[in-house]
């Protein structure tokens, strides 16, 4: 099970978003490369980055921190991002840089002919954000919920070919209250290819629920808040879901 760290960015910025509020940003960091390296230094096995600019625009807007990112961690761990993807010269200039996944989010549930086009020129490294409320997918940065079943949307791009689903409850992402593990097992029990969860994890208690659900076809989480704000030690989290998984996912909580 990879816990993986967050790092989104806004103006240059490490910070985290209150329900994807822009006005509710909080400064972690003014040196996102360095909190990549912090990271690395505690155990992670892979960096999740967002560069939210990007996704509130439509177009990449954190470039120059995404790259100074990349060079910092070198090829010690895949690197994936996601906001603001919404062509096929912008995924490639990614991959280029030196990313292992893109992440592609709202563009691919308003219109699916590009993700299947990266799919197929991009192979092995397209993964699709699913953001949900209520099992309803949201779009542009959350601000519209569509009439999208999560579950149906998921199974169409997995034909499509995307490497893995990252699934977001928007309504616990930055509130620390916690992952919506159900939700998260019934969309894993539907699809063959791996999911991330993303969204509400907290603590140690959070880690053991998703070890033990982990053979569903978890295969990680993505943290930011918690990590930063210290409720979850994350070289604590990723210790202990290390050891779970040698355990067979034996961390089911009593």
């Amino acid at each position: 099970m990879l816990i993986i760290p967050a790092i989104d960015l806004k103006d240059g910025h490490c910070v985290r978003l209150k329900q994807g509020q822009m006005e509710e940003a909080t400064v972690f960091s003014e040196d996102p490369a360095a909190m990549a390296r912090h990271w690395l230094e505690q155990g992670a096995k892979r960096l999740h980055l967002v560069d939210l600019n990007g996704a509130f625009a439509g177009k990449p807007r954190n470039e120059e921190a995404i790259r100074a990112i990349v060079e910092a961690v070198g090829n010690d761990v895949p690197v994936q991002l996601g906001g603001g993807i919404r062509d096929l010269d912008t995924v490639e200039r990614y991959l280029d840089d030196g990313l292992r996944y893109v992440i592609i989010g709202t563009a691919a549930v308003k219109n699916p002919g590009f993700l299947h086009d990266a799919c197929s020129a991009f192979p092995g490294h397209i993964i699709v954000g699913l953001d949900a409320h209520d099992g309803k997918v949201a779009v542009d940065g959350w601000s519209k919920v569509t009439g999208h079943d999560v579950i149906d949307l998921a199974r169409k791009f997995e034909d499509y070919g995307v490497e893995a689903v990252i699934y977001t409850d928007i309504g616990r992402d930055g509130m620390l209250t916690g992952v919506n593990i159900e939700a998260t097992v019934n969309l894993a029990r539907a699809l063959t290819i791996p999911v991330i969860a993303s969204g509400g994890i907290t603590n140690l208690d959070d880690v053991r629920r998703l070890c033990a659900v982990e053979a569903e076809g978890i295969i990680g989480a993505i943290t930011g808040r918690a990590i930063y704000q210290g409720t979850l030690n994350f070289a604590e989290a990723q210790a202990l879901a290390d050891q779970l998984s040698e355990e067979g996912g034996s961390g089911a909580p009593g």
